[in-house]
């Protein structure tokens, strides 16, 4: 079993408040659960009201649809003109490691 992570570091565009924010946000992380199946939360700049870190995580059974996944995610998000991407991490677990 593997378990990838993807995090996301975002710079937004038109936002002049954190209610602003929530609204080009929230429908962000909705629509990576909706279309890809995966955990999404925004989970860092969250008293910025022009930056965001949105953080992805799968869980399958082999590297490869982990890679995939997360893969098709960064594209989703790449292609949101609102958002900036500044940078990304991610990470792969197998449950062999210690």
């Amino acid at each position: 079993m593997f378990a990838g992570t993807l995090t996301i570091d975002l710079l937004l565009g038109d936002v002049h408040s954190l209610k602003g924010k929530r609204s080009v946000v929230r429908p962000l992380v909705a629509e990576l659960r909706r279309a890809f199946d995966v955990a999404v939360a925004e989970t860092g700049h969250l008293d910025l009201h022009r930056r965001s870190e949105v953080a992805v995580a799968v869980v399958a059974a082999d590297a490869a649809h982990c890679t995939d996944v997360l893969d098709r995610c960064e594209r989703a998000v790449a292609g949101h003109p609102e958002f900036q991407i500044l940078s990304t991490r991610r990470q792969l677990l197998s449950s062999d490691d210690d």
